[in-house]
């Protein structure tokens, strides 16, 4: 959750980059701010298959999982076009609407929501498949003004459409890859039955299996990513060229790169009491509220103060990018970051607490 809001805060008052990183122009400190991010989203949506299974492990029917999915999956896509697109744009008008990770979610729970039926290796083998093999859709390329194109966005290369005149539609996270990742989630959560140290012996094999796998599918340099590395001038760019796996839609190796270390790190963490786990805890019992509500405050604070310095607003929904004088240092975006986080902890801890008092509110189940 921290790691997002570094990336989200550089978005708004930092150094800028693209769906791709141009390692010959981006330094190292750059480059692994933007790259340690990469880890948000696939892990998210991994541990929210995971989530799934666990409930179902603990006593909800598959038809109250595939309810709860459905109902939570569409709320979350109905979030993400309404109050989360303002909160990334400040527009009222729909002129511009990104669809997000938000919005892959909800539609990656929609499926699991039908899935669910099915045994549990059949969801992993169908996540699994799709992982590995959606990069053989990479040459499929509709045009973009099709409703074929449009349907294609969706599904796999990211882009935007136009719906109506002066409406324009952002898809940055293409639905196939993401479904997958939750589907491998819900396959993953068999593995976490039995005691703390048969999770955390799986979770180390798991993970270091995945990892293996990225560097020799990264090595090979045939399949696995649209855009092989290269070597560089340096040794650094040539380790930043093959770390710089394509998010958008998330290539083999970027999903292999990202989920791998994150299961040695949760089999790591397994039963072990860690300093500050409450702080964290307390961002991670209140996700979606935190996620909302860090995302309008480093919006409005960030126009605030490039209104106070510069004089203009230069986050309407016209300016996509931030004009070179608007944009900060790294320590600066370090610094921000810690004050967003540290405003938000004590409302997200009130609201963790909240849940875990009114368990009779379900509302609050969706938030």
């Amino acid at each position: 959750m921290i790691l997002m809001a570094i990336d989200h805060v550089r978005d708004f008052v930092g150094p800028q980059v693209g769906f791709r990183i141009d390692v010959e122009k981006t330094g190292a400190a750059l480059f692994f701010t933007r790259w340690i991010t990469h880890f948000c989203a696939p892990v998210f949506v991994l541990l929210a298959g995971t989530s799934a299974f666990l409930q179902a492990a603990r006593g909800k029917s598959r038809s109250e999982l595939s309810r709860f999915l459905l109902t939570r999956g569409a709320w979350l896509v109905l979030l993400e076009i309404t109050v989360i697109r303002v909160g990334w744009t400040f527009d009222l008008g729909y002129h511009l609407t990104p669809l997000q990770v938000i919005w892959a979610i909800g539609w990656s729970m929609i499926a699991l929501a039908g899935l669910v039926f099915l045994p549990v290796r059949a969801v992993a083998a169908i996540g699994i498949g799709m992982i590995v093999g959606h990069n053989l859709l990479d040459g499929v390329s509709p045009e973009r003004s099709s409703a074929l194109g449009v349907l294609w966005s969706i599904l796999h290369e990211p882009g935007p459409f136009q719906p109506a005149p002066g409406r324009y539609v952002f898809i940055a996270y293409p639905l196939v890859p993401w479904i997958g990742v939750m589907a491998a989630g819900y396959g993953l959560g068999a593995l976490l039955e039995g005691s703390p140290a048969e999770r955390r012996g799986r979770l180390f094999k798991l993970g270091a299996a995945i990892t293996l796998a990225f560097v020799i599918v990264r090595l090979v340099n045939v399949y696995g990513d649209p855009a092989p590395w290269s070597s560089q001038e340096s040794a650094l760019g040539t380790v930043l060229s093959f770390l710089n796996c394509r998010k958008y839609p998330p290539s083999l190796s970027y999903l292999l790169m990202t989920l791998g270390p994150a299961l040695l790190v949760l089999g790591a963490l397994e039963g072990r009491a860690l300093p500050g786990k409450d702080v964290l805890l307390a961002f991670g019992r209140a996700p979606l509220f935190y996620y909302i509500l860090h995302l309008f405050l480093i919006h409005a604070s960030a126009a605030v103060m490039h209104y106070a310095l510069h004089g203009d607003a230069v986050f309407s929904w016209e300016h996509l990018g931030l004009p070179a004088e608007a944009q900060h240092g790294l320590p600066f975006v370090y610094g921000y970051t810690f004050a967003v986080v540290a405003a938000l902890y004590p409302l997200c801890r009130w609201f963790a607490d909240l849940k875990r008092r009114r368990r009779d509110l379900t509302i609050l189940g969706y938030l």
